[in-house]
C-alpha cells in the first residue's frame, strides 16, 4: 500500500484508480484489481486524515461527496454520467429514486463501491 502524504500524490492516486476502473471489470487483470485495491486504502486513509467528512449514508449524499471531491458543477457531473441535467439533480434532491442506468453510471464513472450502492438503494 503507498503512503499518500500530498494533495497531489491522492490526486494522483485518484486519477489512477479512474482510469484502472474505465477498464471495466472484465478487463482488470489480477494485478490491476490488486492494485485497485492498494489505491483505494490509500486513498481512504488519506481522505479519514485529511477529509474528515460525515460518512455519507444515501445514494446521493454519496454522489455529492465524489462531485466535491472531483471538483464537478452538477452539469458536468451529469455529462459525465451520460445522464440528463433535470434527473441527476431530482436524484440528488430525493424528488426521484436512482435507478439501474444512474446506480450504473455512478458505479463506473465514480468507482461507488457497488456494496454501498445495493445496501442503500
Amino acid at each position: 500500500m503507498k503512503n499518500l502524504k500530498t494533495e497531489k500524490d491522492y490526486q494522483d492516486a485518484l486519477e489512477e484508480l479512474n482510469q484502472l476502473m474505465k477498464k471495466g471489470e472484465e478487463q482488470i487483470s489480477e494485478a490491476e484489481a490488486s492494485k485497485i485495491e492498494a489505491l483505494a486504502l490509500s486513498i481512504q486513509r488519506f481522505e479519514k486524515i485529511y477529509y474528515p467528512f460525515p460518512i455519507p449514508k444515501t445514494i446521493p449524499e454519496m454522489v455529492e461527496l465524489k462531485r466535491f471531491q472531483l471538483k464537478l458543477t452538477q452539469a458536468a457531473l451529469a455529462d459525465m454520467l451520460g445522464l440528463g441535467k433535470p434527473k441527476l439533480s431530482q436524484i440528488l434532491n430525493g424528488k426521484r429514486e436512482p435507478d439501474v442506468p444512474f446506480l450504473k453510471a455512478v458505479y463506473q464513472k465514480l468507482g461507488i463501491d457497488p456494496g454501498f450502492l445495493l445496501d442503500n438503494a
